[in-house]
């Protein structure tokens, strides 16, 4: 299931948004404020942003600026030519104005998120010195390889894919169960444990951290 963050001030338009796409069974995340929008970056793996301009505090403009790797359509009652070229070159992806119709937004939605996809699909899982091959499940480390079970490739897998963030023991499992795979937090820690122990035999430097109470992160 994708998930998508709405961040709209906006109450009415927010509970519409919502409203359809929860309909086409997407996780709907949401935000009223700009800086509520970078707390939920952090804490939640999202696969698709839509974004007002006139948000209080940090407006749409800095979120566009800040926010790397996840596709952002920008839903705005702003119509200018000059305000869709700013948004689009500072890194937006695509640029509703409002208002607009559901069968719209769900198929610029449907199209971000097909693009991202196939981005997804092709991207290598490598980070650092790290490389995870997808075919045989082997991961290699400095040239070294490390053979995986189907679970801890596929907890691998979701790390490498999100490197620079915490991603959640809930989130993990979901993913996990995703691929048709049992396992619950106890065996997650456990599986967990096996890929540290598979790394200590070829490297004394840790690479999986452990965040207390939230989940766990590849090691910068």
């Amino acid at each position: 299931m994708e998930t998508i963050l709405v961040v709209e001030d906006d109450i009415d338009i927010h509970n519409l948004i919502k409203k359809v796409l929860e309909k086409e069974q997407y996780k709907i995340v949401s935000a009223y404020s700009g800086t509520e929008a970078l707390m939920l970056l952090e804490k939640e793996n999202i696969n698709l942003i839509l974004l007002d301009l006139m948000l209080p505090g940090l407006n749409g403009e800095e979120i566009i600026k800040r926010v790397k790797e996840i596709p952002i359509i920008v839903i705005s009652a702003k119509m200018s030519e000059e305000d869709k070229i700013n948004a689009l070159l500072n890194g937006a992806n695509d640029y509703i104005v409002k208002p607009f119709s559901s069968q719209e937004l769900l198929a610029r939605v449907k199209v971000q998120l097909r693009i991202n996809k196939d981005k997804n699909v092709n991207r290598k899982l490598k980070y650092k010195d790290m490389f995870l091959n997808e075919d045989n499940h082997i991961l290699y480390i400095k040239e070294k390889e490390i053979y995986l079970t189907k679970t801890e490739y596929a907890i691998l897998k979701q790390l490498l894919l999100n490197p620079k963030k915490v991603v959640t023991k809930s989130k993990l499992l979901e993913l996990i169960s995703a691929d048709t795979l049992d396992c619950d937090e106890n065996s997650l820690k456990v599986h967990i444990s096996n890929i540290r122990k598979k790394i200590r035999k070829v490297t004394n430097e840790e690479y999986i951290e452990s965040v207390w109470g939230i989940g766990f992160k590849i090691h910068e």
